[in-house]
């Protein structure tokens, strides 16, 4: 059997001949990133072997190899990643309590005596709130005594490392072992998130004794260890409803610890949603609105007078930078935003300030918008054949828009947005054809998730993501799956009244929708 060392991770291991560098990096632990599950269209498990570039899921090991990979140490740490999301004033009821006796402190969830612990301990109560994205995860220290955010944790989904979307992530965990390996890396990413908080706040986590999960419904079930594969299939069926409580004994918090589910309202349109509804109170909304959470999994609701209308749809993983040449996550060097003036000049920002070396999801967004507005992309998405720019230039026999000489958007990247904005527009135009509504008939348009607060309307309009007749009208509140999570652990009340919003909501399934192949191809078009 041949040997293969990952050298800048000192592990060595001996593999099967003939398995490949990424099957080998899996099987020791190193973690390389693959979100298209080694079928080499990503382009992102580069490593160094023999001192040239290739990719681990293409190379076959059938002698002793040592392999190189590119540290990715400071990436959770340049990343930005917001935990802010819009929110609302609500009385503080938390589902923990605690009472001192004199003697000792008691310990309640709700009613029921959890525990009892030695001395006073009543100012010592803290929660969790875990926003389990697919892409990323951010968690929140909440003391729940005064209901102060105490601390803040965010990172990259590591099963992102694994598969990138939900579907992929769906087919990969759909057998015990790719269950186990995406719930284990999951929660070790979560508890060291945990750890890292209680350090921060200089507490023990043993007085932590709720942990609520807000994340759609695919990444709920990867994080309780439940088999997504209903939802890979019709007829579409979640194996988790939420509106729940199990219990925490996997996380680093108190021994009786529980974890809290919030409702889910269909198999794509999850817990996540339903924070967001709470944390924006569309349930009670006059006005109609169309809420979008944009990112991997396209999720919109229509709110009107109070009524709830939803469904989802899936953009797959360009909002993120990957399935993009020159592609890349929302860390240092990622171009995010994008602008050509009138006399033609180019101006662009690369987070933290250092030379571009790729492009993140908002930058990707301005710098189509900007070349549709100017003409240099048609509005079929090919790129103009007469367009006066010497940015414009070949790449690999096709031509590309280069913004510096090695970040560029190339043709295949073009299509890689129409599809991703298609998703969300055509997803809008069912929604609204199902509810007898236009665009002309909505007030507010309010965009949520991480990714969507570094967008700009002017982008979403030039591309086309949203029609022209929501100019003016669109508000970026963040991360709402997050702000609403912390409602949910404050005021224990919200639980009942929302899982009731959560079952009244209309559901309306795409593939249901005759005409919806017809939207889609319509909305391709910039």
């Amino acid at each position: 059997m041949p040997e293969i060392t990952f050298a800048n991770e000192r592990k060595t291991l001996f593999v099967k001949s003939g398995a490949s560098v990424l099957e080998a990096a899996r099987a020791a632990g190193v973690a390389l990133e693959s979100p298209c599950n080694g079928t080499g269209k990503c382009g992102k498990c580069r490593v160094k072997i023999h001192s040239e570039n290739t990719l681990a899921c293409q190379i076959f090991i059938t002698q002793d190899t040592t392999v190189f990979i590119e540290s990715k140490e400071n990436e959770n740490r340049t990343l930005k990643i917001l935990s802010d999301g819009k929110s609302f004033s609500y009385p503080l009821k938390p589902f923990i309590s605690k009472r001192f006796d004199g003697e000792k402190t008691i310990v309640y969830g709700g009613d029921v005596v959890f525990a009892t612990e030695s001395g006073d301990t009543t100012s010592l109560s803290y929660g969790i709130v875990a926003d389990i994205g697919t892409t990323t995860l951010v968690a929140s220290l909440v003391n729940l005594s005064d209901g102060k955010e105490v601390a803040t944790e965010s990172r990259l989904n590591p099963q992102s490392t694994y598969a990138q979307d939900v579907l992929s992530r769906i087919h990969f965990a759909s057998d015990a072992a790719g269950l186990t390996t995406l719930q284990d890396v999951l929660l070790n990413a979560i508890n060291e998130m945990i750890k890292n908080l209680a350090a921060k706040a200089g507490i023990d986590a043993n007085f932590i004794y709720e942990v609520v999960y807000s994340g759609n419904t695919a990444m709920l079930h990867l994080a309780c260890g439940v088999n997504p594969q209903p939802l890979g299939q019709y007829p579409y069926v979640s194996q988790i409803r939420g509106g729940e409580r199990i219990s925490a004994s996997r996380l680093n918090v108190s021994p009786f610890g529980q974890i809290y589910l919030p409702p889910i309202i269909s198999s794509f349109v999850g817990a996540d949603i339903t924070s967001g509804i709470l944390a924006l109170q569309l349930y009670e909304q006059k006005e109609t609105v169309l809420f979008i959470d944009v990112g991997t999994n396209g999720e919109i609701m229509l709110a009107r007078n109070g009524c709830l209308a939803a469904t989802s749809t899936a953009a797959g993983p360009a909002f993120e930078g990957m399935n993009i040449a020159c592609g890349m996550r929302a860390g240092n060097g990622a171009v995010e935003s994008f602008n050509i003036a009138d006399d033609g000049g180019v101006s662009f920002q690369a987070i933290g300030d250092v030379p571009a070396t790729g492009i993140c999801g908002s930058g990707l967004l301005d710098v189509a918008g900007e070349l549709v507005r100017t003409g240099i992309l048609e509005k079929n998405g090919r790129f103009a054949s007469n367009a006066a720019t010497e940015r414009l230039r070949d790449k690999d026999g096709k031509k590309a828009y280069f913004i510096t000489d090695n970040v560029y958007l190339s043709q295949n990247d073009v299509r890689q947005i129409q599809l991703a904005k298609g998703a969300i527009r055509s997803g809008v135009a069912a929604l609204l054809t199902t509810l007898n509504l236009t665009a002309n008939d909505v007030n507010r348009v309010e965009i949520a998730g991480s990714f969507g607060y570094h967008l700009n309307e002017k982008s979403l309009l030039n591309i086309g993501l949203l029609p022209p007749e929501l100019k003016g009208k669109v508000q970026f509140v963040g991360n709402t799956a997050q702000s609403g999570g912390i409602a949910f652990l404050l005021n224990a009340d919200f639980r009942e009244k929302m899982t009731q919003v959560a079952a009244d909501v209309q559901k309306i399934e795409l593939s249901n929708n005759k005409n919806f192949q017809n939207l889609f191809i319509d909305s391709l078009r910039f």
